[in-house]
């Protein structure tokens, strides 16, 4: 039936410039199995979005999860590094970063400047994807040139590994055009009366079908992803990151690509992108609830402790927007001066509270509670 409803890319081998426009037939979304998962989907999303507005100090979510989602979208395009290394180059960031860790930073560098963009300028636009490509990237580069024979080949090392899967449309007024299309169906809300989650996975498909870039499309689609639930007020801050589920079933987030371009299968696609939202917002709910419940305890801890700690709030509260803190950025962030700040994280070193660590010559203090809730 989905067919007969969706045209499908008829040549895998031939630049798939009739690629639908939007929006597509109600009748591949307003099924009883789809609906019935959306509000699944829905009801964790509310849920994940009522804990964390009433969290008073929101940057314990905005830096830990959004470092860990950076890291784990730039795994799905094979750019690997450790948490030690991550969280070191985060600590670091008025110093050189090189290899995997730099690149992980810019993507998430690229998903607080596409938040701020939309938070100006309120709608999407083509300068919207260009300007977080552009980020995740580090250059000038724009949408794909008209002479560049992009293709899709399977990845891995399989047998299939290098086979053309996938041909995007080529030419650089048809993938504009097809753009300008989509940024019309994400703006419209009147015309395009969808649900917000459906329209993000209609819309997801469609950018990575279309495939703008010479590279970094999957990564700008991810980002498109928390971007756009900000945007709609589904959430006040980017801390749904789709990234691990996606990771975890790779193959069957492309074969859910694959499926609909081929196949016309939309259903799958669907209760796909539904599961990692339900998926997500659980694991998200949860998470933040053992950030909040470690960090309250650890206070009262402090607070009891016959040392006698200046500013305790402050002090806890800081060491729980990063698993990795240097005695300069409590002094920069106006809290202690330098010898106290020392005394008082070696203090907290003493009470297992933090280990302290010798990275190159440098010392940094490891928030042990966080950094085991962030790996889990």
């Amino acid at each position: 039936m989905s067919e007969m409803l969706y045209p499908i890319n008829p040549n895998r081998n031939v630049p798939w410039n009739n690629l639908p426009l939007l929006p597509i037939r109600k009748e591949l979304y307003q099924t009883i199995e789809i609906l019935e998962k959306l509000g699944d989907a829905k009801a964790a999303l509310a849920r994940l979005h009522g804990r964390s507005v009433v969290i008073p100090n929101q940057g314990l979510l905005i830096n830990t999860i959004s470092l860990q989602e950076a890291k784990i979208s730039s795994a799905i395009e094979n750019i690997f590094t450790t948490d030690d290394e991550l969280y070191k180059a985060y600590s670091d960031q008025n110093t050189e970063t090189t290899g995997a860790s730099k690149e992980v930073l810019r993507y998430r560098e690229a998903l607080w400047s596409g938040y701020n963009y939309l938070q100006k300028n309120k709608h999407f636009n083509q300068d919207y994807f260009i300007h977080v490509f552009q980020e995740i990237k580090q250059t000038t580069d724009g949408i794909r040139p008209d002479f560049l024979n992009t293709t899709i080949k399977q990845g891995g090392t399989g047998i299939n590994a290098g086979k053309l899967i996938y041909t995007p449309p080529r030419g650089t007024t048809i993938i504009k055009a097809k753009l300008d299309n989509l940024v019309n169906f994400l703006n419209d809300d009147e015309q395009y009366r969808i649900d917000h989650l459906l329209k993000m996975a209609i819309a997801h498909f469609q950018f990575e079908t279309i495939h703008p870039f010479r590279d970094g499309n999957g990564r700008t689609g991810r980002i498109f992803n928390i971007n756009y639930l900000t945007n709609k007020g589904l959430l006040d801050i980017p801390i749904l990151f789709l990234s691990q589920y996606i990771l975890d079933h790779k193959d069957d987030y492309y074969s859910g690509l694959m499926g609909v371009a081929q196949r016309g299968n939309w259903k799958a696609w669907f209760l796909f992108m539904l599961r990692a939202i339900e998926n997500t917002s659980n694991i998200t709910f949860h998470k933040i609830n053992e950030i909040v419940s470690a960090k309250d305890s650890i206070l009262e801890f402090v607070k009891k402790d016959d040392r006698k700690f200046r500013n305790p709030e402050d002090l806890i509260a800081f060491l729980f927007t990063q698993p990795l803190t240097k005695v300069k950025q409590l002094v920069d962030a106006g809290i202690y001066s330098e010898n106290t700040a020392r005394d008082y994280l070696n203090k907290l070193c003493d009470m297992q509270v933090l280990e302290k660590k010798e990275i190159e010559g440098h010392h940094y203090y490891l928030n042990l509670e966080l950094y085991r809730i962030l790996s889990e």
